[in-house]
């Protein structure tokens, strides 16, 4: 079979009959061999009979959410393509052609948009519209460096195979993103072609809700990039804490009516601290997700954990710790040219702080290097531990199948060589039988 139209469905009774028809109708008007398949997620109004007489084939999914429903319905397509779309009229269904013939030629994931293909008035709120769909495009492009425009249309056309092989996980209506950022980070074959949108043809409210599905979106975009979540705000806050902190070391820095001095600079530390941390962060995220499969592998972060080994890590802190106790020091005989009797905050925290930070580093270091090392260690499997005397019970068993075997084989040997006696014996016992009818006659 080569097409599939999967419909997730909880209580569609007022549109599942017409979209199924439509599809339906599109197969057969263009030679196309595929079916209907119906993921049913709970309906109680009917849904599931008006389908089935409307001709789709139903598969009920028992756990509840958009994604869950969707996967079902895939997993029981048996089409080698599987098309998607919502189960309330917004799509035409007819206009599938134009995702099929891009699939055809090699495509993994073929979405629509309905930005270029025009969205009719009243089929999307103003503030999907115009905030939030552009917003978490907007988002996923900049994230995943993808070229999809529309993120969020439920519209969409792919090989079934290169799917699965993702693992898809959500299941709710995140599950929409997640399929765009693993294709995009697999680097599949991703096309779009343009689709209208319709106000759809039910009376009651949609499923979506817009602020919980929007941070479930945005959730799942910056969860899964730790370079965004992680990497570039460490690097901000650790670029920003470095200068401020070169800057304030040596004395207070004006600008204009403003004056910056150590207050500032127990900010610069706090942020070195903040940012080295977000930025470990990032690499054990990488790590872990790489390994657990959530994230492609990265050739560049594998280079760094090569190169970070356990015992340059140790170097690494070990250093960071003899800078920070080196200024510790350095504070105490500041504190001794005084007497060890009051100081100004002004000249003693610009020794305390830069110390201070330095020894929180390496202790950041140093957890972070173990951390790695442990997540490094391989699962391996030992040979099984075999018992002596189940092992001599086996040499045994292997000579006695030898002995039997050897045993066997000269018997069929010796049969063999009774066969061909036997016509020789025969033979032999004509020409005697010959030899006295001759002689009889001659005496007689």
């Amino acid at each position: 079979m080569e097409l599939s139209v999967v419909m997730p469905c909880l209580n569609e009774a007022e549109t599942i009959e017409t979209c199924v028809r439509k599809t339906v109708g599109f197969l057969e008007e263009n030679g196309i061999d595929g079916e209907v398949v119906i993921a049913d997620n709970g309906s109680t109004d009917g849904s599931q009979q008006l389908a089935r007489d409307a001709g789709a084939r139903v598969v009920p999914v028992a756990e509840k959410g958009y994604g869950n429903a969707l996967m079902g319905g895939i997993a029981a397509a048996r089409g080698r393509y599987v098309a998607m779309g919502d189960a309330d009229d917004s799509y035409d269904f007819t206009t599938l052609g134009p995702f099929l013939d891009e699939l055809r030629e090699g495509a993994d994931l073929v979405m629509g948009n309905r930005f270029k293909g025009g969205i009719a008035p009243g089929a999307m709120p103003p503030l999907h519209r115009y905030l939030g769909n552009p917003v978490l495009s907007f988002i996923g492009r900049l994230f995943f460096r993808s070229k999809i425009g529309d993120f969020h249309c439920g519209l969409r056309a792919f090989n079934k195979e290169s799917i699965m092989r993702l693992g898809l996980q959500t299941g709710g209506m995140e599950f929409a993103s997640e399929m765009v950022v693993k294709a995009t980070l697999q680097g599949y074959d991703i096309r779009e072609v343009p689709t209208t949108l319709s106000p759809d043809g039910r009376t009651r409210a949609p499923h979506l809700n817009t602020w919980r599905d929007g941070w479930r979106h945005l959730r799942f975009l910056t969860l899964y990039s730790p370079r965004w979540l992680f990497l570039i705000p460490g690097l901000v806050f650790m670029t920003l804490g470095l200068i401020a902190g070169i800057a304030l070391s040596t004395g207070p820095v004006t600008v204009g009516d403003v004056a910056f001095d150590v207050d500032t600079l127990v900010g610069a530390g706090a942020a070195m601290v903040i940012g080295f941390q977000a930025v470990v962060f990032a690499v054990l995220t990488k790590v872990y997700a790489m390994q657990e499969g959530f994230l492609p592998d990265d050739r560049r972060v594998k280079l760094l954990i090569n190169w970070w080994s356990f015992e340059r890590g140790l170097l690494v802190s070990g250093l960071l710790a003899v800078a920070g106790l080196a200024g510790l020091v350095a504070s105490l005989l500041h504190w001794r040219v005084n007497d060890f009797g009051e100081l100004d905050p002004r000249e003693s925290l610009r020794i305390v702080v830069p110390a201070a930070t330095a020894l929180v580093m390496s202790l950041q270091a140093l957890f972070a290097t173990a951390f790695i090392s442990i997540l490094g260690i391989r699962r391996r499997q030992h040979p099984p531990m075999t018992d002596p005397a189940e092992e001599a019970a086996g040499v045994v068993d292997a000579a006695a199948q030898r002995v039997e075997a050897e045993q066997r084989k000269a018997a069929e040997s010796k049969a063999v060589e009774s066969e061909v006696a036997e016509p020789e014996v025969a033979a032999t016992s004509a020409k005697g039988a010959d030899a006295d009818d001759a002689d009889a006659e001659t005496t007689g």
